[in-house]
């Protein structure tokens, strides 16, 4: 038995514990699970954007030598549950948006599935199809609330008035763009049914909430279903929540009982069936004093949902508590399209949400002839506007104190246009983030001492953001032993339920559970327990989050050259400092602010999904033409934080740092394509068309 220890394993650089079997290349994923003999299906997607499949003819796939069977709406089994609409597959023959599947081929290799699914022809009665966003449509609704049950529109005060009455105002329309998530491991699913069993391995951000959905679905018990997913090559929400891609895989295996199908979705497949962000249009109007002092804001957003299943992006809800604003207005409205259902990308609401008003609040500070972060500060509030609690921990000033020293903030001219080295514009930028300390309740966490070390067992998904490596040492500060004597098992319903890794919730979710498992343990077996002693816990209850409001706080800073001949845009400094709680592993938590702000630089530059208004059809669906940021596209990426210490948020004392990293990044970087230019962009991602006409 080691000797207990004071804790210390939280706050130590350790090194990831499941590097060695990424790198080297031995780390099973969901595709790769253990099957004899598998099949594998190639989903058959519809070419219009919105009608039925009038006729489906499959004779000659099915005369190809290893198709095993050809699923259509005509043959496909009915499921027990179909209230969302999403994962009701192959129910019936309506064609809700391009790409839509309308019928799925299971082979014995993946090239002879994607072969014959070439060759199912499928006749379709067209309808005519909308898949165009605008501001001005007479269609536009406000949902019952916005992601996921916030007011869909807040009012304080009288913020038309003020804004009429204030002394300097902006008032802008700001758009950004449909984004896609692509992570390196695409949407894939091994799926056996055995004697009435339905095992999956699933590239997943929650085990626990696939089973449920797949229940539903199926008509099944949930002991009766069993989901793995040990490794997940990233997510970034879109595997948060169960696509059609999971159904087709387990609808084609229970087709096949006894064998194991695979079905992995193509890149160009991910950007119709794995949810992306919405695109938004904002409409943002501030209203201060000569001072600086904000009086008015109002934020008014529309964006597009899918007719078959609604989702609202919380875009305008960070506005509602960001700064000191006595007269508030917020609102959503949505237009139902003939397009894919949207869902979660990394900081959904907080990431396309403070791009309109971030940048508003640099034209307010230019009007103003005031420094944008003395603008920021000026309007500091001393509790949460929306809600008048007080702040858990709120040290947003010195992130942009912090973050402007070791920028060089001070040595800048404020005046923009005016900076060149040869042909280069040159230019910095800053915008303050913001994202919740969140903590989903629901999670239960297994203690055990076996072969002389304590294993921790709950059923976490490790998206590459740390679980493996954070957990054991979370347990091994609650246990006072060695964190090498932690083992941590996870991504897997066998071990107990875990809340859904998203929302940058993770960590003081299942940590919490842990910090609990802990304590039972030792309360019931003291220091010394015997082989197979073992105790769990749930996550227990924050009476702390009724009182006070509870957020991550950052600030990005940006420096940009600009090419005056051609509009190309260089960034050879991106930094960002956050006050995100206690770290628990800087090596994990570097990474994980550094791949955010990555994030936020693909999206102010390059990222945005075409949708041709003809077809439906999203164009640019690869990485050869969706463009993501890369190493050669930022030459100094720094990542800081503050020593920040909150008793409140949860035992730990951590917050979620997976997301705000993107949050405001884009803005940081469009401030400072107007400090070099003088040209403001306010429509993600920054194109050349937008700038070259008002070059120099």
């Amino acid at each position: 038995m080691t000797e207990l220890l004071e804790p210390h394993a939280i706050g130590t650089a350790a090194t990831r514990r499941d590097g060695p079997a990424k790198v080297t290349g031995t780390a099973p994923y969901a595709f790769e699970a253990p099957a004899d003999r598998p099949l594998y299906c190639h989903p058959v997607q519809a070419t219009i954007a919105r009608g039925r499949c009038r006729r489906i003819a499959t004779v000659a796939a099915e005369t190809v030598d290893g198709v095993v069977q050809v699923i259509t709406p005509f043959t496909a089994e009915r499921l027990a549950g179909t209230d969302d609409a999403e994962l009701a597959v192959l129910q019936d023959r309506d064609v809700p948006f391009r790409g839509h599947v309308v019928a799925l081929v299971l082979a014995e290799t993946p090239e002879t599935a994607r072969h014959a699914a070439e060759l199912v022809t499928v006749e379709y009665d067209a309808e005519p199809h909308d898949v165009e966003l605008s501001a001005d449509r007479a269609d536009l609704y406000a949902p019952d609330s916005v992601n996921p049950d916030f007011p869909t529109d807040t009012a304080q005060g009288d913020a038309d008035a003020e804004l009429e009455r204030a002394e300097v105002t902006v008032g802008e329309t700001y758009t950004t763009a449909m984004q896609h998530n692509n992570p390196l491991e695409p949407h894939a699913t091994t799926a056996l049914w055995d004697n009435g069993v339905l095992s999956l391995w699933d590239s997943t951000q929650g085990v626990h909430s696939v089973r449920s959905a797949l229940a539903e679905v199926f008509g099944l018990p949930e002991e009766k279903i069993r989901v793995r997913c040990p490794y997940v090559g990233g997510g970034f929400g879109s595997k948060g929540t169960p696509h059609a891609n999971v159904v087709l895989a387990a609808l084609a295996a229970r087709a096949v009982p006894g064998r194991a199908v695979k079905l992995a979705l193509t890149r160009q497949q991910m950007f119709a069936l794995a949810g992306y962000r919405t695109p938004t249009i904002q409409r943002v109007r501030l209203g201060a004093d000569r001072d600086g002092r904000l009086r008015a804001l109002r934020v008014d957003v529309v964006e597009q949902t899918s007719r078959i299943k609604e989702y609202a992006e919380q875009t305008a809800v960070p506005a509602r508590m960001m700064y000191a604003v006595p007269n508030r207005a917020t609102s959503h409205r949505l237009a139902a399209l003939d397009v894919p259902v949207p869902s979660w990308m990394r900081a959904p609401g907080e990431c396309p949400g403070m791009f309109g008003p971030e940048v508003a609040m640099d034209e307010l500070a230019v009007a103003l002839g005031i420094d944008p972060i003395e603008l920021r500060v000026r309007n500091e509030p001393d509790r949460d506007p929306e809600n008048g609690k007080p702040f858990s921990s709120r040290n947003l000033i010195a992130c942009l104190r912090t973050g402007a020293e070791r920028f060089g903030w001070a040595e800048r001219d404020p005046r923009p246009g005016v900076r060149r080295d040869g042909r280069w514009l040159t230019g910095t930028g800053v915008a303050a983030s913001v994202y919740p300390a969140q903590r989903s309740p629901g999670s239960t966490a297994l203690i055990r001492f076996e072969d002389g070390r304590y294993v921790v067992e709950i059923g976490a998904a490790d998206l590459g953001t740390g679980a493996w490596t954070i957990l054991p040492q979370i347990a091994a500060d609650a246990l006072g032993v060695p964190a090498p004597d932690v083992e941590a098992r996870i991504g897997d319903t066998g071990y107990p339920n875990a809340t859904v890794a998203g929302g940058s919730s993770g960590t003081a979710s299942w940590g919490t559970a842990v910090i609990a498992a802990a304590q039972a343990f030792r309360d019931k077996f003291g220091t010394d327990p015997a082989e197979g002693a073992e105790a769990s816990a749930d996550t227990p209850e924050n009476p702390a989050e009724e009182h006070y409001s509870m957020y991550a706080f950052g600030a990005q800073f940006a420096e940009v050259r600009v090419d005056a001949d051609t509009g190309e845009i260089r960034v050879p400094r991106l930094y960002g400092t956050f006050a995100a709680g206690r770290i628990v592993n800087p090596v994990t938590a570097r990474s994980q602010f550094l791949g955010g702000m990555t994030m936020g630089l693909s999206m102010a530059l390059f990222e945005g999904s075409v949708m041709d208004p003809r077809t439906g059809h999203v164009v640019n669906h690869d990485l050869a033409e969706y463009h993501i940021a890369t190493n050669a596209d930022v030459g100094d990426l720094r990542a800081d934080w503050l020593d920040e210490h909150d008793p409140h948020v949860n035992p730990m004392g951590t917050k979620g740092i997976g997301e705000i990293g993107i949050v405001g990044t884009a803005a940081a970087v469009a401030n400072a394509v107007y400090h070099a230019t003088g040209v403001r962009v306010r429509e993600l991602p920054i194109t050349l068309d937008a700038l070259l006409p008002a070059l120099p």
